[in-house]
């Protein structure tokens, strides 16, 4: 009994040995992947021409902020998407859509709650949202679109997008 007990934890020992030394050897990158910058400008024209309300993208941003993904979906409310990286490797993400507005702002903010702030960005009232995931600032238009910038990104940078933001 004693001689099973002696090997199992001498087998144990072994393994805890030869997992330490691979763990060693082996290379360990903790960094943020480079996320590879996409180029939007034919989507962005095709929701343009397609949507049934102003599609709006960033104009004017610095070269550190970076696109990297793009979609439109006619069939879901006619869904726009930009998603760009902060020069500080954080998230923003432009979405437009004609779904019904409580439903499209909660999936487009992960579940952010409405703060009952308000900000003024060119000319229009913009409502804060904060949650655990995403923070946003959505705006609810006449023609009965909703624009909502959200991500992990600081309400300094989400502004900055907002304000970046044109519709031609």
């Amino acid at each position: 009994m004693q001689k099973t007990a002696r090997d199992m934890i001498l087998s144990l020992g072994l393994i805890g040995l030869v997992s330490g030394v691979v763990w060693l050897f082996i290379p360990h990158d903790d960094s943020p992947p480079d996320l590879k910058r996409v180029d939007y400008r034919v989507d962005l024209l095709t929701a343009r021409r397609a949507a049934s309300y102003p599609v709006a993208a960033p104009e004017g941003l610095p070269e550190a902020w970076k696109p990297t993904s793009v979609r439109f979906r006619g069939d879901e409310g006619d869904a726009w998407h930009l998603g760009y990286q902060t020069p500080d490797g954080q998230y923003v993400a432009v979405e437009q859509s004609t779904q019904k507005p409580p439903v499209f702002i909660e999936d487009a903010t992960q579940g952010a709650e409405k703060t009952g702030i308000t900000q003024q960005i060119d000319g229009r009232t913009w409502t804060r949202y904060e949650g655990g995931h995403y923070d946003a600032l959505v705006l609810e238009s006449a023609d009965g679109s909703t624009t909502v910038v959200t991500g992990t990104a600081s309400i300094g940078q989400l502004t900055k997008m907002a304000e970046a933001l044109r519709t031609e």
